[in-house]
């Protein structure tokens, strides 16, 4: 069954648009279509809710019962009840959602050539049937490429010579190397590649990598943050 409202979002043949939290999760990937949001435009202040929490860390994570304890306006109950139902739609679906105040992921500077951290184009893994979800209610949004306009940074000649030669190993191992150390799940923007920002308040479902995935799994990376400012964002 499918339920998309318009075949394409900003233009980009890769996302599907849903009406519904049933259509998100209903809707099975097809053809180019490795990403699907739930489109909206939500009322509420989310703003208030991050100042009302203290940041503990660089990511701190919020329970639902720490959002309940907040004193908020009207316009951030609001927001705050918007939230709870979307943990609670993803708790239900057994998903396991998590609600983040970031003020920054941490950055891998291992390598000069070769980032492996989450501000690096890469797709996701699992050993078993799942997607990604994500909602940033408040700051930066994570980006989206078509996989057609990305390429697998371990295919770069200049950028594999490198890899081989920090591997310690049989010529047999190195695909399994570049595996263990995660390097093949990273991407680069082809020339003139149009990646699509996720925006504020839409719900989305990411295709991953898994043995059942029947498509391409969805390439994106985390937003470089806006100077002074943290993210909302649910993720599971």
């Amino acid at each position: 069954m499918t339920f998309f409202s318009n075949p394409t979002f900003y233009g980009n043949p890769q996302v599907g648009v849903v009406s519904s939290f049933s259509g998100l999760v209903e809707t099975e990937f097809q053809g180019a279509v490795n990403a699907l949001c739930w489109q909206r435009n939500l009322a509420g202040n989310f703003e208030e809710i991050v100042s009302k929490i203290q940041l503990k860390e660089n990511i701190t994570e919020i329970s639902a019962d720490d959002l309940l304890t907040l004193e908020l306006s009207d316009e951030g109950n609001a927001a705050r009840e918007i939230i709870l139902n979307d943990l609670k739609r993803l708790a239900d679906f057994g998903a396991l959602p998590s609600l983040n105040l970031l003020k920054c992921y941490e950055r891998d500077g291992e390598l000069d050539f070769f980032s492996t951290d989450v501000y690096s184009y890469h797709v996701d893994r699992s050993p078993v049937g799942t997607d990604t979800f994500l909602c940033t209610y408040f700051g930066a949004a994570s980006d989206i490429i078509p996989n057609d306009q990305v390429t697998q940074k371990i295919l770069v000649p200049e950028i594999r010579e490198k890899l081989r030669a920090l591997h310690d190993g049989p010529e047999t191992e190195f695909e399994d190397f570049l595996k263990d150390c995660f390097f093949d799940l990273h991407y680069q923007p082809n020339p003139k590649a149009q990646p699509t920002n996720l925006g504020n308040g839409h719900l989305w479902r990411l295709a991953v990598d898994h043995p059942d995935q029947q498509v391409l799994p969805c390439v994106h990376r985390a937003p470089i943050e806006n100077k002074g400012q943290y993210r909302l964002l649910l993720i599971c």
